[in-house]
């Protein structure tokens, strides 16, 4: 089998760390790997394949022979470095938000438009997050019944904010159970004007706020799931919070579809779905949680259950580990598309 050359950009972050360990498992054909990071992290090391790889400064010419770049650090680097590691030959695969909505670049989940990687020009987008999850849910419903209006509501990890959000749940929580100020210092976004506790709170807010009282992160999920599922008109609405769980989105999904879908058929379809997994038996107690879906690549989906508040409703219930499907599994699986 041919070999690749592979450049993770942003490798010592926490998505960056994932990729290499995605890689490794999926046993993607590395001929060799480049981490390249800030020139802070350069000529630090990092476990691949049972080797250390040195860390270096990612600039323009280390994309030269490269085949894959996998970005994830940050809209700024990847609108800089992402065009240069087109212009010398690699597919740019980026997890910004830099690259989403330009129509000349695809957004692409592989259970749902893989077709759609084929028309890249260089860069292909990865969705956000909490996107990526909600439309492989959504999208064997929409094939069988047509989506006609969609609400969300999610429960999302601190690891989407990155190790120090992590770390600061973790310091809060120490804190808060030892009777002192919890320090906050992390949420709802770096650079805010005030910070808000993150330890045994739900924040409602995830990133600015934009237009008519949204969050980017409301936004992103309405725009980029229109795009993927190539429903310009589709009515959809969304509301995010950050809750303190480490790993694992979790989001309350109600459907309405424009044809009848029984709950029944909704399982029969989800259970035989690429990249899903059915966890629904309300008797045993049985439905998707955090915990579950940590280290896993898979789409949880349970609580089906019928909305009789509208004609053909439906609701859900999606959980998946954010750095993995979310971010670094979706980023590797899209690179395989052109093995």
């Amino acid at each position: 089998m041919k070999k690749y050359t592979v450049a993770i950009v942003g490798a010592t972050g926490v998505v960056g760390r994932t990729f290499l360990q995605v890689l490794e498992e999926r046993n993607f054909p590395v001929g060799r790997l480049k981490a390249l990071a800030s020139s802070r992290s350069a000529g630090s090391t990092l476990p691949f394949k049972g080797e250390e790889v040195v860390v270096e400064e990612a600039l323009p010419q280390a994309f030269d022979g490269v085949d894959f770049a996998l970005f994830s650090a940050g809209t700024e680097v990847s609108q800089k470095l992402a065009p240069e590691a087109s212009r010398r030959g690699a597919l740019a695969i980026d997890n910004s938000n830099a690259f989403r909505m330009d129509p000349r670049v695809p957004l692409v989940v592989p259970e749902v438009n893989p077709e759609r990687a084929r028309e890249h020009r260089g860069i292909i987008a990865n969705p956000n997050c909490s996107t990526i999850q909600m439309v492989v849910a959504l999208y064997p419903l929409h094939r069988a019944a047509g989506l006609e209006r969609v609400v969300v509501s999610t429960y999302q990890a601190v690891s989407g904010a990155g190790q120090a959000a992590i770390d600061g749940l973790y310091r809060e929580c120490r804190r808060v159970l030892e009777g002192e100020d919890p320090e906050p210092a992390n949420l709802p976004h770096g650079g805010a004007a005030k910070y808000h506790q993150s330890a045994f709170n739900l924040v409602p807010q995830l990133d600015v706020f934009v237009e008519e009282g949204y969050t980017k992160e409301e936004m992103k999920m309405v725009r980029e799931s229109r795009k993927i599922l190539g429903l310009p008109d589709l009515r959809i609405t969304a509301t995010t919070v950050r809750v303190p769980v480490v790993h694992g989105h979790s989001e309350s999904i109600n459907a309405e579809l424009k044809n009848p879908l029984s709950p029944e058929e909704a399982r029969r379809l989800l259970a035989k779905a690429p990249g899903v997994v059915v966890l629904d038996d309300p008797e045993e107690l049985l439905y998707p949680m955090p915990v579950l879906a940590e280290g896993r690549d898979e789409v949880f989906v349970g609580r089906l259950r019928r909305d009789p508040s509208v004609e053909n409703g439906l609701n859900l219930w999606v959980v998946s580990d954010n750095i993995r499907k979310g971010a670094a599994t979706n980023t590797v699986q899209i690179a395989e598309l052109f093995l």
